[in-house]
């Protein structure tokens, strides 16, 4: 089983490359599920909406105006989109919202990676995946897509997580092989900018150490590998979804930063 979070720059194209990837692996027995992303989706929605948006530590500050447009762009669009392109190239693919089919469980994060005390709105953190739909899915030979949203213990209210932390929480719960996180940048740098200071392996252990030297949308990217391997999950590897072999070869477990227990 390899849970792959897709998102990044990879998302902006037709989806192609990235559906005949997962086509080559499904091909060679390899059960796959997917989380999306879609920051940049819901920040053009957002703007079109005239609504304005801000970042702490990461993560998007999520008022309940802001959250009906992410979870639209989440649920409603994204992920339809990326199992509607899946399907196209021969996979039986299904798009799936973390909070309507009881997926996802959080509750409310006050607390960045570094420590530090926040109030992000309706940012949620994950306490809890229910896996039995992933696992029907699977079982019926069809791919989960799902969307990075989250219901309250209560099935109420609903949570804006981010689209890593929540790959980190499946991976973890399916006790997965390997989690892919597709990104912008070729993996986890130790000395960002230096493009020299790219880390290729790393443990949980050195990789907790350092963690509080990451920042913007790196430092949740760090704590998911650290929260995915914690929960169940035997590796994580980090790649630049910008290039279309990098997929390919993560899936064949080489490149970019693989972090380990």
């Amino acid at each position: 089983m390899i849970v792959v979070k897709f998102g990044g720059h990879a998302m902006s194209d037709s989806h192609g490359e990235f559906a005949q990837a997962i086509a080559d692996a499904i091909s060679q027995g390899v059960e796959i599920v997917i989380v999306h992303g879609g920051g940049p989706q819901i920040g053009a929605a957002l703007e079109s909406a005239g609504i304005s948006t801000e970042f702490i530590g990461g993560f998007r500050v999520t008022t309940p105006e802001v959250f009906e447009i992410v979870e639209r762009v989440l649920a409603k669009e994204i992920g339809p989109a990326v199992a509607q392109s899946l399907c196209s190239h021969g996979i039986k693919a299904v798009s799936i919202s973390g909070r309507d089919s009881g997926t996802l469980i959080a509750e409310k994060l006050n607390t960045l990676v570094d420590g530090s005390k926040a109030d992000l709105g309706l940012v949620g953190t994950v306490i809890e995946v229910n896996p039995e739909k992933i696992q029907t899915l699977v079982t019926q030979g069809s791919v989960p897509v799902i969307s990075p949203v989250a219901t309250d213990a209560l099935g109420i209210h609903g949570f804006n997580v981010n689209a890593d932390i929540a790959a980190a929480a499946i991976a973890g719960a399916l006790e997965a092989q390997w989690l892919i996180i597709m990104t912008d940048v070729e993996g986890i740098y130790r000395n960002w900018p230096d493009k020299g200071s790219l880390i290729s392996e790393i443990s949980v252990a050195e990789l907790q150490g350092i963690k509080s030297t990451f920042a913007d949308g790196m430092a949740p990217k760090v704590q998911s590998c650290l929260d995915a391997i914690g929960a169940g999950a035997h590796a994580v590897r980090i790649i630049d979804g910008r290039n279309p072999e990098a997929l390919k070869s993560a899936l064949l477990g080489v490149g970019g930063t693989l972090v380990f227990a």
